[in-house]
């Protein structure tokens, strides 16, 4: 076995040359591994993984603006689910544009296979086309980030593009790899390679939700962009630090962190304001067929006694169940 670095990728080249990026584990891994993998199965046991309609509608808008808003897109999300709902919408052309790209992609993420490169150019086309020339092919010529009067970074050289892809998709196949490891690194290497003019960096959180999903399929229905949109120079600083230290440990602890926190997010969306109309879409989708008071309010752990009986009986009016025994002892019946 022979250990070589081919721009600023570790290559492992055994007999079956298996690429594997440089990278460290630290005990700060470790510790938010352990944590994503706890509130994961948190997330299982409350069935999150069974949401409702309206919150895969509000995550998908969510994941949408936020990393779309991280590219210099200035649609709200207002703006955005008008689009979703098939409404004119007044706003820069080219940014109408990145958002129905960005619907049409996320809608039908189930169609990309997350280890293929010809699925990975295949959404690049999709996501950018209308947008650029090269919408789907790898890059041509070279490039480099700059910001002010700085060079952040300078890419491989084009010629180098198709088979440094080629070997990150092949470490995606490595099964000894834990999927938190791989879709962070990937999406770090990726970003390092920039392999298109334009759209690298919606591309590489697009696929780590890919990633994510095969092994995770609540990943769907968790916005992490929100939080990388939110804490956007602590993002390009952990690219920057990961590229030159020549490893992308400080990138993983990063969106490990970011992972971690979106889903806390998620497993407080009893703290979120909602409408009653709301709660009880969200727990009728919970599949549960008869329940009483304390089982709505062990959902909704934030509201009173007295906003679980106006949901109740808003969901009696609404003919979404019917009640069984009266006062403390009443049941409802899914219909």
């Amino acid at each position: 076995m022979l250990d070589i670095r081919k721009n600023n990728l570790l290559l492992i080249l055994s007999n079956d040359t298996i690429m594997k990026p440089p990278y460290e584990i630290t005990p700060k891994i470790l510790k938010l591994i352990t944590s994503i993998s706890e509130k994961i199965g948190e997330v299982k046991a409350n069935y999150l993984t069974k949401q409702s309609p309206l919150l895969r509608k509000q995550n998908r808008i969510k994941t949408i603006h936020s990393s779309l808003k991280i590219e210099g897109n200035t649609l709200t999300e207002e703006q955005i689910t008008a689009l979703i709902e098939n409404k004119r919408v007044i706003g820069p052309e080219k940014d109408v544009l990145e958002v129905l790209n960005a619907i049409h992609v996320y809608e039908k993420l189930d169609r990309y296979n997350f280890s293929s490169d010809k699925s990975f150019l295949k959404a690049h086309f999709e996501l950018m086309n209308g947008l650029i020339e090269s919408s789907g092919k790898y890059r041509t010529q070279g490039v480099g980030i700059v910001k002010g009067t700085n060079v952040e970074h300078i890419a491989p050289p084009f010629e180098n593009v198709p088979h440094l892809m080629k070997d990150l998709f092949n470490y995606l196949k490595d099964s000894d790899e834990l999927t938190l490891i791989k879709s962070c690194v990937f999406h770090y290497e990726m970003e390092f390679i920039h392999p298109f003019l334009d759209g690298n960096g919606r591309m590489g959180r697009l696929w780590q939700t890919l990633i994510l999903m095969s092994e995770y399929p609540v990943f769907e229905f968790l916005p992490f962009e929100t939080l990388i949109s939110k804490t956007q120079d602590e993002y390009y600083k952990s690219l920057a630090l990961s590229d030159k230290s020549g490893k992308s440990t400080i990138f993983i602890e990063y969106m490990l962190d970011v992972i971690e926190k979106s889903l806390n997010n998620l497993l407080n969306y009893n703290n979120r304001v909602l409408k009653d109309t709301d709660r009880l879409d969200y727990f009728l989708n919970l599949g549960i067929k008869a329940f009483n008071r304390k089982d709505y309010m062990n959902i909704f752990k934030d509201i009173s006694s007295a906003t679980a009986s106006r949901d109740l009986k808003k969901g009696m009016e609404m003919k979404m169940f019917e009640s069984i025994g009266h006062l403390n002892k009443t049941k409802y019946v899914v219909k």
